[in-house]
């Protein structure tokens, strides 16, 4: 009852004019953020915190604007992923695996309902979560050390090279090489330059900006000019509205999306690029008929539950212990610093303003985006029947100026060329592109993890197997490398035997 009580005074802070002003505000701001390339909603909200202290903001209502921009950003991102194919965000690298061949059915309308449906479902069953469970989940999180890390980093790895229909060896080839343009640049333990070839731009490594704008938004221009030049490639039409069997289908995919965004989401630092990786590689598992990749609309509905549970769950050690989950919420904690306040467990007694009014606002501002997103998913698929000659160069226009504006380096934009044309000899050939940008992304905290262990247990890579957490994700992790293996062989045995019976 404790946990109503507060709940109710949370809402009694989100529900005056004045913050239900800012939470629509940030929603409606994130959204727009979202759906740039390369924009992203940590500079939205590095640029309006200053402001928010210039104008003299309470700490909640300035969290409840911020925070607003952040979870937002999400519904946002799913419109480039969806129609373009142009993830703008490690969590949406996994949408454009079935929402953007949904689009080229012409189901482009259906796949952002449904997204935005799987994203409401994930944020607001997360946030019921985080109303009764913060402050006990958030201390088992951080029980996680750098062995269960590595381990579960290492289980992602194994999971990635299950995704898509490439052969395993082209897989492996495409995540390998996500890890070593992971490591470019100068290492953060030594200090020493990696596959810098003597080259001063590339110090600082690869953005993943950069990596996200050349593997897809100029790789699929080239793809689309060649198509085009052919004459087997035509504008999609993107109309046809989503049904409500297909919305049933998708529950139980939503649902399962949700426990697993959240609980990975409140692990510090683990993301929902992770989360969503791991939530579509289950989801195939259980539910795959040959369709995903291919446009099924549980592809998408449970990487897109999982990217909002996780974006939500990672508020849990951000406001119980003052720990980050994620760039943005570094961010975040920032904000509360530059208002004296501490974030811990005492934030929701001495401060019940600040946090139990944030958690109330997430309620409403997911109610808001599912009202604001859901009417324009149509006007948003229509962006498919402008014609490619005015479309692409816009859309090339855009991505470049994302890029310029995280990087400030012309060098990146000559990069994001390069990457360009390497992504569309590798779609060529058919090496995936998924796996590749997922492994960027993982690799900082695999390596990280991995240099902590080692440092702890004096280079002792025992370790990595002590903890029984440890041991049961690494289990996992072999079953997940081997059962593909063995299970064609045990198949064939099978058969052969039953034939000699007979």
């Amino acid at each position: 009852m404790d946990a109503l009580a507060s709940l109710a005074y949370g809402f009694s802070v989100a529900l005056t004019p004045f913050n239900l002003l800012l939470a629509l505000l940030g929603a409606a701001l994130g959204t727009a953020v979202g759906a740039l390339p390369g924009i992203g909603p940590i500079n939205s909200i590095v640029l309006l915190l200053p402001l928010c202290f210039a104008l003299g903001l309470p700490p909640e209502s300035a969290l409840i604007l911020l925070a607003g921009i952040y979870y937002g950003s999400g519904y946002g991102g799913r419109i480039s992923s969806i129609l373009l194919n142009i993830p703008g965000d490690p969590g949406l690298v996994m949408t454009t695996l079935d929402g953007f061949p949904l689009a080229q059915k012409g189901r482009g309308a259906a796949a952002l309902a449904i997204s935005g449906i799987g994203s409401f479902v994930g944020g607001t069953l997360t946030v019921v979560l985080l109303s009764f469970l913060a402050v006990p989940l958030a201390r088992i999180a951080v029980t996680f050390g750098p062995a269960e890390y590595v381990a579960l980093m290492t289980l992602s790895f194994t999971l990635l090279a299950t995704i898509g229909e490439a052969r395993p060896a082209k897989t492996w080839a495409a995540i390998a090489l996500g890890l070593l343009l992971a490591i470019v640049g100068i290492d953060g333990g030594s200090g020493i330059e990696r596959f810098t070839f003597g080259s001063l731009e590339l110090l600082g490594g690869v953005d993943f900006t950069t990596l996200t704008i050349g593997l897809f938004a100029v790789s699929e221009i080239l793809v689309v000019a060649e198509g085009l030049r052919s004459g087997t490639v035509t504008n999609y039409s993107g109309g046809e509205r989503l049904k409500w069997s297909e919305i049933r289908a998708c529950i139980p995919a939503m649902l399962r999306a949700t426990g697993l965004g959240f609980f990975l989401g409140i692990l510090p630092a683990t993301g929902a690029a992770v989360s969503s990786a791991l939530a579509y590689t289950v989801e195939k598992r259980i539910s795959d008929r040959g369709t995903f990749g291919k446009g099924d609309m549980r592809g998408l509905a449970s990487p897109e539950t999982a990217d909002n549970a996780a974006q939500t769950a990672s508020m849990v050690p951000m406001l119980a212990l003052g720990i980050p989950g994620s760039g943005t919420t570094a961010v975040l904690l920032g904000a509360l610093m530059m208002y004296s306040v501490t974030p811990g467990p005492l934030l929701f007694t001495q401060r019940p303003e600040i946090a139990w009014g944030l958690i109330a606002s997430m309620y409403i501002g997911n109610i808001m985006l599912l009202v604001l997103n859901l009417p324009l998913v149509g006007l948003f698929a229509r962006l498919l029947l402008v014609p490619y000659w005015i479309l692409f160069p816009g859309i090339l226009g855009l991505s470049f100026a994302g890029v310029y504006a995280a990087t400030n380096s012309p060098f990146e934009l000559v990069l994001t060329v390069l990457l360009g044309i390497l992504a569309y000899v590798m779609r060529k050939v058919g090496f995936p592109l998924i796996p590749l940008l997922i492994a960027f992304v993982l690799a900082r905290l695999f390596e990280d993890n991995l240099r902590q262990a080692m440092s702890l247990s004096d280079g002792n890579p025992a370790i990595l197997f002590q903890s029984p957490v440890a041991v049961a994700i690494w289990l996992v992790a072999l079953a997940v490398l081997l059962v593909p293996l063995i299970a064609p062989r045990l198949r064939k045995r099978v058969a052969h035997m039953a034939d000699s019976e007979t």
